[in-house]
């Protein structure tokens, strides 16, 4: 038997081998199962059902499969970081589940790196203490390690689910509603058809109810000028639109003192301008009074000479 610190060694290098090897796997297998998921909702679009459901359970046994690759690599990681604790001879209590998880399982895997790993643990601690693991007669292996191990169809539900995810994924109409015959559409047309011919028409408006309707409100060409209402934003959040007015005219010093006039000073003025405007009309008479008839007459005999 080999000392225990070089065990410990090469266990070291094999669980870090065997961490690459499994998430290779995993992404080979999703990627594989993304083909499959494509095949799956072809088959859906081209009605295909019955072929759908029964190929879909290989992909849901490739789902499981993968689940269980995660759950080893994280147990593969735990035992590398907790690699001090695997010095002693006697298995630490805190690593019981996930060394025999891996005992267990790793058997069921493609995985070389894994099952070497499985090896140097074995050869760690004992043939009973494997036997144990491999017959889980102590309980120790992870529950969720023996579900995914298990060989059992899917249920019915779980398949249905599975489709109903593809055909939403991948934009396939599944399942598919059911039409109604082109007979049915054809009566209800017919039906309604006959509903709208027996109602009665509403007599025209006469010429005086025409005059008296209010034309309504867009009849017209339209402005070309419009404006946008400004957006909120964080300094005004109901903000409102304010349109040019027109122009505030400040009235001159004349009209100001006009306004400020009394009664009696306004009644001056007028007197004034009576006054102002007689003068007017007497500059505007020949000689500055109206002649009579006389001279009148000496006037037109002179303009005869």
């Amino acid at each position: 038997m080999a000392p225990s610190s070089s065990l410990v060694s090469k266990l070291k290098v094999q669980l870090k081998l065997a961490i690459s090897r499994l998430r290779m796997v995993q992404q080979k297998d999703t990627a594989i199962a993304k083909q499959q998921r494509r095949q799956m909702a072809h088959l859906l679009e081209l009605g295909k059902e019955e072929s759908a459901r029964i190929r879909v359970e290989n992909i849901i046994r490739s789902d499981i499969s993968t689940e269980l690759l995660e759950i080893l690599e994280l147990y593969c990681e735990l035992l590398l970081a907790r690699i001090g604790l695997l010095e002693p001879k006697e298995c630490d209590p805190g690593l019981e589940e996930p060394i025999k998880s891996i005992i267990h399982a790793a058997p069921r895997t493609d995985v070389k790196e894994l099952q070497q790993a499985r090896q140097l643990l074995v050869e760690k601690y004992g043939k009973d203490f494997a036997l144990e693991a491999v017959e889980n007669t102590d309980g120790k292996v992870a529950e969720r390690v023996l579900k995914k191990l298990k060989v059992e169809p899917p249920e019915p539900e779980l398949v249905t689910l599975y489709l109903k995810e593809i055909a939403r994924t991948y934009g396939v109409e599944w399942p598919k509603i059911q039409r109604k015959p082109a007979h049915d559409s054809d009566e209800d047309n017919d039906e309604s058809g006959g509903k709208q011919a027996t109602k009665t028409l509403e007599e025209p408006l006469t010429t005086e109810e025409l005059h008296k309707a209010t034309p309504p409100r867009d009849l017209g060409p339209k402005s070309p000028v419009s404006i946008a209402p400004p957006s909120p934003s964080t300094d005004n959040l109901s903000p409102k639109l304010k349109l040019p007015g027109p122009p505030d005219l400040k009235p001159s010093a004349k009209m100001s003192g006009l306004k400020k006039q009394t009664p009696a000073t306004q009644a001056q003025s007028e007197a004034k301008r009576d006054e102002d405007d007689g003068q007017n009309k007497t500059k505007n008479v020949v000689g500055g009074k109206i002649p009579d008839a006389d001279e009148l007459a000496r006037r037109f005999a002179a303009l005869k000479r």
